[in-house]
């Protein structure tokens, strides 16, 4: 049976009918039909050309033709669950365990970043024996219930913050309490994790877990001041906690320098708890939760199974494999220490001319570029320039606040010839932004 193929108009408007509202496009005004993808590049119905910034599911590329040959191999030969014992698991266990710290030993194979952090959250209430959770401002971790209840992100906006779950400020040194020019903001914001602790101790509660991205996304594309982590896990274990880190938007060697963004943090950062997610399958659905033996004994003390359909089949651990050889095969986050480079060094110069870009920060291929109205107040420029730059076949999104920091993750195969062609279409777009402002 051949496969019916619809007009833009006549898949918009079947869209609309069939598919939950809640479930948003991008440019949803106009949005853009894509019908395939190579390396970093997205093509629509009439085989347009557009430069993907957002992707940073398709880590090694889209439909990078070693992980689709192993999907196809494999699935021609099997596809069953992890109740049956089979090498992929283990093979792909065994490869991620030499990218982590030797404590962080025991895997749990899932599907998704928001399975992941959930398990995680079971992991460190269960061996904590703790109810309570620490988590960033303006986090985001995940969709299933238990996520939105520790993601201020989405809470704020539905039915508020439960009992349990107690809220830091967001380590941001370009609108956060400590600012660049503090001496320390590492030890400062680190802090006001330890009041926090405080507070939820004189109430009478226990902590369980801090839980924070590596990285935070949703919040603007934050890079975490030196020594707070370490801090902040010195604070939260004298309590009684773990430390979880979420590399669901930045692990796999994202940030360039290392293959996982907390390891930024220098040698003494080690969580409890790691999950991982988005890049992982390079688009596949995959995931995975690793922890230490003490954690995961706890865990399996209870006596209850966890048994995930999907988590962990060997179709998924082939991919996975394929993708961590893709990684090492075509240097790619060597790839991603050296445009990453480059890119920021042009987002820098864009800043030395445009007025309306008030900060540049990131490292590797997580990058963002923050818009403001006034520099002196960091007023944020909330409208958006990014249909201007759709128009120039550039694909990127927001995040941060106020929706003020243009974001970039691209795939990591992301070229300097790239970066050249990004920073050439905001520096026209910026131009124009403020010529109008003039008007």
């Amino acid at each position: 049976m051949s496969k019916e193929i619809f007009s833009k108009d006549e898949t918009l408007s079947m869209r609309r009918k069939l598919i939950g509202q809640s479930i948003k496009l991008f440019y949803s005004d106009n949005p853009v039909k894509i019908v395939r993808g190579r390396g970093q590049y997205l093509y629509d119905e009439k085989d347009v050309r557009y430069l993907d910034c957002i992707s940073n599911v398709h880590h090694v590329g889209h439909c990078h033709p070693d992980v689709t040959r192993a999907a196809t191999a494999q699935m021609e030969l099997l596809n069953t669950n992890s109740r049956f014992l089979h090498d992929n698991i283990i093979s792909y266990a065994n490869r991620l365990s030499a990218t982590l710290p030797d404590k962080l030993s025991v895997f749990y194979f899932v599907n998704s970043g928001s399975e992941a952090n959930d398990l995680a959250l079971r992991l460190a209430q269960q061996y904590t024996q703790h109810e309570d959770v620490i988590v960033l401002d303006h986090a985001y971790h995940g969709h299933l219930k238990s996520l939105i209840d520790i993601s201020p992100y989405k809470f704020r906006k539905l039915s508020g913050q439960k009992e349990w779950v107690h809220v830091a400020p967001l380590p941001d040194i370009y609108r956060g309490l400590y600012r660049e020019d503090h001496p320390n903001p590492g030890e400062a914001y680190a802090d006001t994790v330890r009041d926090v602790i405080e507070d939820v101790h004189s109430k009478g509660r226990k902590i369980s877990a801090f839980f924070c991205e590596s990285l935070p996304s949703v919040g603007g594309q934050i890079i975490l001041p030196q020594g707070y982590l370490t801090k902040v896990s010195e604070y939260v274990r004298s309590a009684g906690g773990v430390l979880v880190v979420d590399e669901v938007q930045t692990g796999f060697g994202r940030v360039g320098s290392h293959f996982w963004a907390f390891q930024m943090q220098g040698e003494a950062c080690c969580p409890d708890i790691v999950t991982m997610g988005k890049p992982m399958g390079n688009g596949h659905p995959l995931a995975c939760v690793v922890t230490t033996e003490q954690v995961a004994g706890a865990f399996a003390g209870t006596g209850v199974e966890y048994f995930n359909t999907f988590g962990g089949n060997p179709v998924s651990c082939a991919i996975g494999l394929a993708v961590l050889n893709v990684l090492e095969q075509e240097d790619m986050r060597g790839n991603a220490t050296r445009v990453g480079a480059h890119l920021k060094d042009l987002l820098n110069k864009l800043q030395t001319k445009h007025q309306i870009v008030g900060d540049v920060r990131g490292v590797g291929l997580f990058l963002g570029l923050e818009l403001v109205v006034d520099r002196e107040l960091r007023t944020p420029a909330t409208e958006s320039a990014l249909y201007r730059l759709r128009e120039e076949r550039i694909f990127v999104s927001t995040d941060g606040p106020f929706e003020s920091v243009i974001k970039f993750k691209p795939p990591m195969c992301f070229s300097i010839a790239d970066a050249d062609l990004v920073a050439q279409k905001i520096d026209h777009v910026l131009t124009g932004e403020e010529g109008s402002r003039k008007l």
